[in-house]
């Protein structure tokens, strides 16, 4: 036979799509071609394909061979194509039965002595395969266990060309071969060890209470404060309280960093939502992704979690600005001339920063800064990306008392749990709707679910003229009272679940003023 194929698969973007790699031997001039719009790494896959197989002890005979990867409209990134393209030549040959790698899935990186290496992105791979019914893949050894995460398929590992070519021809079998979902293939949750904990934080009630509020319903929170004021600290303790994943959150947030090649081999399934810390010297690309070939940026890594972003004001105006649409659709779309990629956003904005360049504006027996330095730190931020943040919060300077007081202050794994009572009530509120969380409340869902009655409108009316608030700045204020009704219990949103959702959001104006 001079003619086979082999299924396989690549990631664009975030999606995986199936590739039919064919290959095709005959008499002529002893060449190897491969076409298929194939970008330069794929193209180098001939070097290494054929000096894997001369090393792995097959025949190789001087004859022309000729790999086609289809569709060929798809374009083919990554070194993933090495193993199936020396399966699909060996089959050619005759070297591998006819029909052995049907309904089969074929990744893997050949090193030149015929190694398998590992390759990122086998999670969407393997899930794209059990979609179309293909139930087998032989992947890497070393991500066997990233693919055993896909439930009803049978996932095999090998190490070498060879191990690969027996298993086709039925000769050996992986002795821990198993259907993917298995929880011991799931390996140990990662844990939360190095995060704060609550407890450590001493005084800064209302900065705890809003961060507690922010993390119940997923709302963006601002803390501003000066330096030493336990802003940064304060996020990292949010981390600890947040809410558990569920198997589908955690399958959806293993896939993105699955793409990177950011998973724990060993224990591939991200079990805790994702807290990322972003520099201010950040570009807008490593923020939201890009790239010749998109990949998924900072933003998409904190689906499902948080995203910090400490000295605020120090980030371009610029880079700021991109986060906009992320934190109004939750999602971002990367636009090529050859497609458009889409990539999951829905994260916590958590952000710190100063009053001023010193760092002690209104104090201004210890402000050295101008009106003008002021005001220009300030101006960094626009009033449309402020008006994203649901809560916003001043973190003022820690006092000696507060430091060696004695009252013992919550710690993390108490406020926790009423976080998770809140989730689960949301949870049970929105079964029907395609919402996670009380910040995803859309406009028409607000009428629904964030009802007030005569009292609570005449406050809302009020507050809407004398804080001169915007429609998109209102309806984040009844999402946050929404929140706040529920950590009491309340079924209904009172005065005075407003008036605190209302003090959260005052605080922009006495530094942001129109």
């Amino acid at each position: 036979m001079s003619f086979s194929t082999i299924l396989s698969a690549s990631v664009d973007g975030l999606q995986a799509g199936l590739i039919r790699v064919e290959a095709d031997v005959s008499n002529g001039l002893p060449v190897f071609h491969m076409v298929g719009y194939l970008s330069s790494e794929v193209r180098e896959a001939g070097e290494r394909v054929r000096t894997a197989i001369r090393n792995s002890g097959f025949e190789y005979p001087p004859k022309r061979t000729v790999v086609n990867l289809s569709p060929a409209t798809v374009r083919k990134h990554g070194a993933s194509f090495d193993l199936p393209v020396a399966a699909a030549v060996l089959a050619a040959l005759g070297q591998i039965p006819p029909g052995s790698a049907e309904n089969c899935l074929v990744i893997g990186e050949l090193g030149l002595n015929g190694s398998v290496r590992k390759v990122p992105g086998i999670l969407p791979m393997v899930m794209e395969a059990a979609g179309h019914g293909i139930r087998r893949c032989i992947l890497p050894a070393e991500n066997v266990r990233e693919g055993r995460l896909v439930k009803g398929v049978e996932v095999i590992g090998v190490s070498s060309l060879g191990e690969a070519a027996a298993l086709l021809r039925g000769e050996a079998a992986d002795p821990l071969r198993k259907d993917g979902g298995d929880e011991e293939c799931m390996g140990e949750a990662h844990g939360e060890d190095g995060l704060p904990d609550f407890a450590e934080l001493q005084g800064q009630e209302n900065v705890r209470r809003a961060a507690e509020i922010a993390v119940a319903g997923g709302h963006n929170l601002l803390l501003i404060g000066p330096p030493g004021s336990g802003k940064s600290m304060t996020a990292r303790c949010m981390a600890g309280i947040m809410p558990p994943l569920d198997e589908e959150e955690s399958l959806e947030i293993t896939r993105i960093y699955s793409v990177l090649g950011l998973v724990d081999p060993e224990s591939p399934l991200i079990r805790h939502r994702p807290f990322r810390e972003v520099h201010h010297t950040s570009t807008r690309a490593a923020l939201i992704g890009g790239g010749a070939v998109p990949h998924p940026g900072e933003i998409s890594l904190a689906h499902g979690g948080i995203l910090f972003l400490d000295e605020l004001a120090e980030f371009n105006r610029s880079v700021l600005e991109v986060l906009r649409q992320p934190l109004e659709n939750r999602e971002i779309r990367i636009s090529r001339t050859y497609g458009t990629y889409r990539f999951p956003a829905d994260f916590m904005l958590v952000a710190a920063m100063n009053p001023c360049p010193c760092g002690n504006y209104p104090d201004l027996s210890k402000c050295t800064c101008t009106p003008a330095q002021i005001q220009m730190y300030l101006g960094r931020i626009s009033r449309p990306f402020l008006d994203r943040i649901d809560l916003c919060v001043e973190a003022p300077r820690i006092g000696f008392g507060d430091l060696e007081g004695t009252v013992r202050q919550e710690g993390s794994s108490e406020i926790r749990k009423r976080i998770v009572r809140v989730r689960e009530i949301q949870k049970e509120r929105y079964k029907k709707d395609p919402i996670r969380n009380n910040a995803a409340l859309r406009t028409e869902d607000l009428r629904r679910y964030c009802i007030l009655g005569n009292r609570e409108k005449k406050l809302m009316e009020q507050a809407f003229s004398l804080m001169e608030l915007t429609a998109r700045g209102y309806h984040r204020i009844l999402r946050t009272a929404r929140t706040i009704a529920d950590l009491d219990g309340e079924g209904r949103i009172r005065e005075n679940h407003l008036r605190e959702a209302l003090s959260l959001r005052m605080i922009d104006g006495k530094y942001w003023r129109r």
